[in-house]
């Protein structure tokens, strides 16, 4: 399909634009035709790059992913010719091999040492964000992937998300150094009872302070107990319960950091058709669990998947839950 549209492209353009030659940061590049759609151009030296490309054209070097994607790779060779994309052109990640996945990774606590399954060295975690770095994945905020998911956004063909459980003193110990330095956005899901209720806990100072360096806060429930109903509670026992554990977060999440909560990760990943009725009365947008599987862009939005990472995996296994797209030839 890239193809094509680049021969029909071409096409388009060969005879409504002149040459014209562009100087930009990494060397030139000579526009061969524009559309309102795409600019093509032609690499006038070996090694030309995505991202100089797009701080030409598209002014905005983030956007070298949309010339990776569309062109099938980062450096370009001189003379070939080379389609940027001005805008989305397959929001939904959807084509006849298949479609788009988007992995969720999920942390519990770090440490400066790894113990147990849930608490993960800090050289083993800055190992898998630099992994991510260096094999260029793109690490996109949940609230884009929900965007992408409502067909509002398309993401990168390598794009991540990186979400950790529970409110942890080690995020800020720990994975904050790492992320700010990759430049990785991130998701904290907190349950308020533990908010600032031990020494390992973050404040809210604290999550205010994370917040308004970019990382999103969102909640966990209340108390982080199974929010299914229990054997034998009462309807109206349940009602009481699920107004305790769902709709007082948010308003606990706007008055001590002036924003209120869109997403809720289930305690355990549990959930069950009952609790879904409970989550979408209380207008969250989306929802996670915790299961290891990546997901397409149509998702259920209360039932997004997320895949748990153990301290003693190895960096290949790690890999494994990197899972971009799923093949299925369309008849």
């Amino acid at each position: 399909m890239r193809a094509l549209t680049l021969v029909v492209a071409v096409l388009l353009l060969g005879g409504c634009a002149a040459l014209d030659f562009v100087r930009g940061a990494g060397g030139t590049s000579t526009v061969v035709g524009e559309s309102d759609d795409f600019i093509v151009v032609v690499a006038t030296h070996d090694g030309e790059t995505a991202e100089a490309l797009a701080r030409t054209h598209l002014r905005d070097p983030a956007k070298a992913w949309m010339i990776e994607d569309f062109n099938g790779a980062r450096e370009f060779k001189s003379g070939k010719r080379v389609v940027i994309p001005k805008r989305p052109w397959n929001l939904a990640g959807v084509d006849p091999t298949g479609y788009q996945l988007v992995p969720i990774l999920v942390y519990h606590n770090l440490g400066a040492q790894s113990s147990g399954r849930l608490v993960l060295g800090v050289q083993a975690f800055a190992e898998q964000m630099n992994y991510l770095k260096r094999e260029g994945y793109r690490v996109v905020s949940l609230a884009e992937f929900v965007e992408w998911l409502r067909l509002k956004r398309q993401l990168p063909r390598k794009s991540v998300v990186l979400t950790f459980d529970d409110g942890y003193q080690s995020f800020r110990e720990y994975a904050y150094p790492v992320l700010k330095k990759l430049g990785f956005p991130a998701t904290l899901f907190v349950y308020t009872d533990y908010v600032g209720a031990s020494r390992n806990a973050l404040s809210w100072e604290q999550l205010k302070g994370l917040a308004a360096e970019g990382f999103d806060v969102q909640a966990h429930s209340k108390t982080h107990g199974d929010l299914r109903r229990a054997p034998g509670e009462t309807d109206a026992q349940y009602a009481k319960r699920m107004q305790a554990e769902l709709a007082e977060p948010p308003r606990l999440f706007q008055r001590q950091l002036g924003q209120g909560v869109q997403f809720l990760a289930y305690p355990y990943g549990r959930v069950d058709d009952d609790l879904l009725t409970r989550v979408r009365e209380q207008g969250y947008a989306a929802a996670f669990t915790v299961r290891r599987e990546s997901n397409p862009s149509f998702a259920r939005p209360l039932r997004i998947s997320r895949s748990q990472i153990y301290s003693e995996m190895t960096l290949e296994q790690f890999a494994r839950n990197l899972n971009l797209f799923h093949h299925e030839t369309l008849r």
